[in-house]
């Protein structure tokens, strides 16, 4: 009988590959040959699963943003207005390994998304999403009545984007943890400058 191969496991499987070279040697340790050896796939085996590399790697920055969107989406509904901003300042900000470690992914991936234009529209798309919901739920902590697209929001909400892109790429540059206290800190004075 046949072995059954679970297909979408195998994806995930050679994602976490590219993404584990990716952390370790930069974008240029992501061949098709080192993601198939140390994936333990025969040669040729990620062409059923992937058309080139730009491929996983279209699949890896998509599973590093799918990560954060799930630290966001795993935020109490019950939690006041604050909290819910807060929270979800804090699920893009670099405050622990998993969060560096995607923010190194990142980095690596925002380069060669200048050169590729279908992962610098994705990546835009995720800001003008990301923009949104910052807008709304700031101005849900405001309590003041403001619309989503007041301009004082609109302003919160690109310093915040500015700042988490700025703490993500500065986490890289220090220790691991290094400026967690600093980013914290960041993080309860932007909250009271909101309450």
């Amino acid at each position: 009988m046949p072995k059954v191969i679970d297909h979408d496991q195998r994806r995930r499987e050679i994602v976490e590959v590219a993404k584990k070279l990716i952390i370790e040697g930069g974008f240029e340790a992501a061949t098709m040959r080192s993601i198939v050896t140390a994936a333990g796939y025969a040669n040729g085996a990620l062409k059923h699963y992937f058309d080139n590399k730009d491929s996983i790697i279209a699949a890896t920055f998509e599973s590093v943003l799918r990560e954060t969107a799930q630290r966001m989406a795993e935020l109490d509904p019950e939690l006041s207005p604050m909290d819910a901003l807060r929270g979800f300042v804090e699920a893009a900000m670099p405050l622990d390994h998993d969060r560096i470690t995607s923010a190194r992914v990142l980095l690596v991936l925002w380069e060669h998304s200048v050169a590729n234009p279908e992962l610098a529209r994705r990546y835009r798309d995720l800001l003008t999403s990301w923009r949104g919901e910052l807008t709304r739920r700031i101005a849900a902590a405001r309590g003041r009545g403001e619309r989503s697209n007041a301009r004082a929001v609109g302003v919160l909400a690109d310093e915040i984007i500015s700042v988490t892109i700025g703490a993500n790429v500065a986490s890289l540059m220090h220790p691991v943890g290094e400026l967690v206290g600093r980013y914290t800190a960041y993080v309860d004075s932007l909250m009271r400058r909101i309450a």
